[in-house]
């Protein structure tokens, strides 16, 4: 996979993210890249949801990219 692949697969599970949660913006979204954390807790406080919840959202769309892949 090249550079561009790797760069195009990011753009498109940030843009799944962004759906699943239409009130991040690309701010919050670049959280997602390097602190896992602090973007969790994001998700918590803007749709007003359990921790738990919100990561098994989030690793839910993130298991839905990863199918992606591999198609």
């Amino acid at each position: 996979m090249n550079k561009e692949q790797v760069q195009g697969k990011a753009e498109q599970l940030k843009g799944k993210l962004k759906a699943a949660f239409g009130k991040l913006t690309d701010n919050d979204l670049m959280l997602y890249e390097g602190k896992r954390d602090q973007f969790v807790g994001k998700v918590v406080q803007l749709q007003g949801i359990a921790k738990e919840e919100a990561e098994k959202q989030i690793k839910a769309i993130e298991n839905a990219c990863q199918t992606t892949k591999a198609a």
